[in-house]
């Protein structure tokens, strides 16, 4: 098989210098010890880190195995994003950037950049695509309230693909001011390693987490993946630990899974769902937060070397596990993390009584409510 270099930098001229000076400004707070101490300060007294490992009794027994649920639900702002929004704003704030911009699929990196930039006194700007400005109402009214400035984008299939394209038209056109909070592990270069370390603290506190209760390492990890943050987040610190790793993508945005091949949008060389002709094809997944067609250069890598497997769940399956954690556990999930509750029931023959399942429970549910009461109303008839 060829092995493809993922990643990478193709963008504009114009980017490239604000590009090089994020990267040289990152690799310099990465190390810097002082950085490091504030953001953990704010992780642990701000988000509310680190988050509890969960024995899920109930689902245990549903499924035949054991399964933790790493809940990242109870951060604070409600989802694994805060992670990544605390780290890049807290970065912006060292570079002197006085307005931050970001995109938003399902909100929720909307809700915690708006967040973020509200804590550090910082201008925010969040581009949302209109489909998901309809389907993420509460959202959109939650970062308002926050101070930020939502700005529906018209253009394409109106969902996080072009609202991506805007906040990079914004981007380069304020660069002196502005930096780009980018909510997922893609993008050019530095910013898939970037987000990627700032989420990595999910993985880090599960592993010590479920080698103190018990005593060794999961047989899988699964998370849903849109772009990947979550997912990566949780994988990376365990790449070279003998366990399985399983990502979740919606039907309609099954990059990895089924439909994707390599080549190039947002800055960025990975797998997309696209034409013969390279030019991309819309997605139409329930989850706005899985509404993505590409993921980010990491996953990619991992499903040319094997070392994850990708699978795609429908909407029904989806519905099921967000219906079934709650019934059987008391936890109302985002219903992007409800694609991986949803893997753990159609898959169980992957699974048997010696397994050790740890799932990223990326984000509560509250913003999805209504969806999925109508979406269940419309199966039931």
């Amino acid at each position: 098989m060829i092995q493809r270099t993922f990643g990478g930098r193709f963008v504009p001229e114009t980017l490239c210098t604000p590009l090089m000076e994020l990267e040289e400004a990152w690799e310099f707070y990465r190390q810097d010890l002082n950085f490091q101490r504030d953001l953990r300060h704010l992780l642990t007294t701000y988000a509310g880190r680190p988050t509890p490992l969960y024995y899920a009794r109930r689902l245990s027994g549903e499924v035949g195995c054991r399964v933790y649920l790493k809940r990242e639900d109870l951060c604070h702002t409600g989802s694994h994003k805060i992670n990544n929004t605390l780290g890049q704003c807290l970065l912006a704030k060292k570079m002197g950037k006085t307005r931050i911009i970001a995109e938003t699929g399902a909100g929720q990196h909307g809700v915690a950049t708006a967040t973020a930039a509200a804590l550090l006194g910082l201008e925010c700007v969040v581009y949302m695509g209109v489909q998901d400005v309809k389907r993420q109402a509460l959202n959109v009214f939650r970062m308002e309230l926050l101070g930020a400035q939502v700005i529906p984008v018209e253009g394409g299939s109106q969902t996080l693909k072009d609202a991506i394209n805007d906040a990079l038209r914004d981007w380069a056109s304020s660069v002196d001011t502005t930096h780009y909070v980018i909510g997922s592990v893609v993008g050019p270069h530095p910013f898939p390693e970037m987000v990627k370390d700032f989420q990595s603290v999910i993985g880090k506190e599960a592993r010590e987490q479920i080698l103190e209760v018990e005593r060794c390492l999961p047989t899988h990890c699964v998370a849903c993946v849109g772009g990947g943050s979550n997912a990566l987040g949780l994988f990376y610190p365990m790449e070279k630990d003998p366990v399985k790793f399983i990502g979740v993508e919606a039907a309609g945005a099954e990059t990895l899974s089924l439909r994707g091949e390599p080549g190039v949008l947002h800055g960025f060389y990975s797998y997309f769902i696209q034409d013969p002709w390279g030019q991309i094809l819309p997605t139409d997944a329930i989850a706005a937060g899985l509404d993505y067609p590409g993921v980010g250069p990491q996953h990619s890598i991992y499903k040319e070397k094997g070392r994850a497997k990708y699978y795609n769940l429908s909407p029904g399956k989806a519905l099921e596990g967000f219906s079934v954690l709650a019934r059987l556990e008391g936890i109302i999930p985002a219903l992007e993390s409800a694609h991986a509750i949803g893997w753990l029931l159609d898959q169980r023959d992957e699974l048997d009584s010696s397994s050790l399942v740890l799932v990223c429970l990326s984000g509560r549910g509250d913003k999805d409510v209504q969806l999925v009461k109508e979406a269940l109303e419309a199966y039931h008839g």
